[in-house]
């Protein structure tokens, strides 16, 4: 099979793409490396340059502190659904300076502050009010909570769909606006309470469980159980308990789950118990105040729920093996000098 014949045009217009498309980092006449200078492809042997005006996609300023570098950037956040307006709106500022950072005279600073009192009342429409209200709601709760981002954005969105489906005429902003983050966190895996949740809202409990179940039958949002274990790390964390208390109130509570004993019973209950169970067990008592205010319940409601569980429950066999714990032997001798009669003993005495 014959080759194709090349003709010498042909040739010129290859040797042409080469020289236009050089190897990357290679100079085309002597085969040195190349170096970026101002946006210039050179030769560091001979000097030639390879490619010129090339695109800089970085800024055109430099900033030596992050006050300057916030000064001279000239792009803003990122589009967010906790914001009414997606954070694409802009707002005159209150300097009172023009570009040159000139201070303005007084009525120009009158002019000023008509025009931002006009853009505040222009910037909002009347169905967008209450969106703002929500958003604003969502956005307290969450930082009083010390929610993470992702629980607040999916709270955001929540309640957008739950107003762009109608759902609040008729209804508590704040109910919806709390109702929105407490299925944001249980969506999020990130437990917490109903109690938690009402705490910091501005309405009672009740009202937010009743929007809590209006939001989910309307927009079918599946809820996700919550178990006692999920609540044991940050209540122990509450009452400054060691990691083998939380470490032995999770096998206790993981043992007493979707049993009688837990049937129908509120998860922080129960996880309150099996702490407070957990401390006598090991020897790291606290008591019943203690532990129902960093779960925030009721004193009485630990001591029936942890009675419930002590009575059903062989509490010998539930406990720890420190040796498998990685524990120290020091630590080891100071869980170990109390048994789990010291609970049985409390059961009796009361």
């Amino acid at each position: 099979m014959r080759r194709p014949e090349t003709t010498r045009g042909d040739t010129d217009t290859l040797q042409s793409q080469e020289q236009s498309h050089p190897k990357q980092g290679i100079c085309p006449e002597c085969a040195s490396g190349v170096v970026s200078d101002n946006g210039e492809a050179v030769c560091k042997d001979c000097g030639l340059v390879v490619e010129e005006d090339k695109i800089d996609h970085g800024p055109e300023w430099r900033a030596f502190t992050s006050s300057e570098e916030d000064s001279k950037s000239r792009t803003g956040s990122p589009t967010t659904m906790r914001m009414h307006d997606r954070g694409l709106s802009t707002k005159i500022g209150w300097m009172d300076r023009d570009g040159y950072g000139n201070t303005l005279n007084s009525k120009q600073k009158a002019k000023f502050r008509r025009l931002r009192q006009w853009q505040t009342r222009t910037q909002i429409t009347a169905e967008d009010q209450r969106l703002k209200e929500g958003l604003s709601e969502v956005e307290r709760m969450g930082s009083a909570l010390g929610a993470p981002d992702d629980v607040r954005e999916t709270a955001a969105v929540i309640f957008r769909t739950s107003r762009e489906n109608d759902l609040l005429p008729g209804r508590s902003v704040e109910a919806m606006a709390s109702s929105a983050l407490y299925h944001s966190f249980r969506i999020q895996s990130d437990s917490r309470s109903l109690d938690e949740i009402a705490t910091v809202a501005r309405v009672g409990r009740k009202e937010i469980s009743r929007a809590y179940r209006y939001l989910s039958d309307e927009l079918g949002l599946d809820t996700v159980i919550q178990h006692p274990a999920e609540f044991i790390p940050r209540f122990t964390s509450r009452i400054g308990g060691s990691r083998l208390l939380k470490q032995q109130a999770k096998k206790i509570a993981e043992e007493v789950e979707g049993t009688q004993v837990t049937s129908g019973k509120s998860p922080t209950t129960i996880a309150a118990a099996c702490i407070y169970i957990s401390g006598q067990l090991i020897g790291e008592k606290y008591t019943q105040d203690t532990v129902a205010e960093a779960a925030n319940v009721s004193s009485v409601t630990v001591r029936y729920r942890y009675r419930s569980i002590a009575e059903n429950f062989d509490l010998k066999a539930s406990k720890l093996d420190t040796e498998q714990l990685g524990l120290e032997p020091n630590e080891t001798e100071y869980h170990e000098k109390n048994t789990p009669d010291s609970i049985d003993a409390e059961l009796r005495s009361e």
